[in-house]
């Protein structure tokens, strides 16, 4: 196993800037890491913006979960968190910007990209390269953004 530096732009992109290096469950803190940008980007952009910055980091997330993989030789090295990225920013792009709704969000994209339910499985098993590092957690994060919506929809109605 290589260990390339973690300064290099993908490294620090694909862990999202060393979170994806601490201590146990790298995937939960790189998703704790992705919830102070979300809420960012939503305040001043709203949730076609997170969206949208959704699809950036995923695009980005292809290149640097691919490439950082390659240096370290491992097909889906555990410090890569830039996958969770995308599938927390994808849950919470059309929930309100309040922090129960983000603590419900975060529950929720955890427990789908943990037990990954299909197609999350089949994109873990069958799609390689940073594509597939990046795919099953945008499958997780459907899956919450969709709880997450009827949730609200049945909470608050469609007023």
């Amino acid at each position: 196993m290589n260990s390339p530096s973690p300064w290099r732009p993908e490294a620090l992109l694909a862990t999202w800037f060393g979170s994806g290096y601490l201590p146990k469950a790298p995937g939960t803190w790189g998703s704790i890491a992705a919830l102070p940008f979300a809420w960012v980007i939503a305040i001043n952009f709203g949730s076609i913006g997170l969206l949208l910055a959704t699809i950036l980091i995923f695009i980005i997330g292809v290149w640097a979960s691919g490439a950082h993989a390659l240096n370290t030789g491992l097909k889906d090295p555990g410090e890569i968190v830039i996958d969770e990225v995308a599938g927390l920013w994808l849950s919470l792009a059309f929930a309100p910007v309040d922090i129960y709704y983000y603590a419900a969000g975060f529950v929720l994209f955890r427990f789908a990209d943990i037990t990954k339910p299909w197609p999350a499985s089949w994109a873990d098993k069958k799609v390689s390269g940073g594509f597939g590092i990046m795919l099953d957690d945008i499958f997780a994060g459907a899956y919450a953004a969709a709880i997450l919506f009827a949730a609200q929809y049945i909470l608050i109605g469609t007023s």
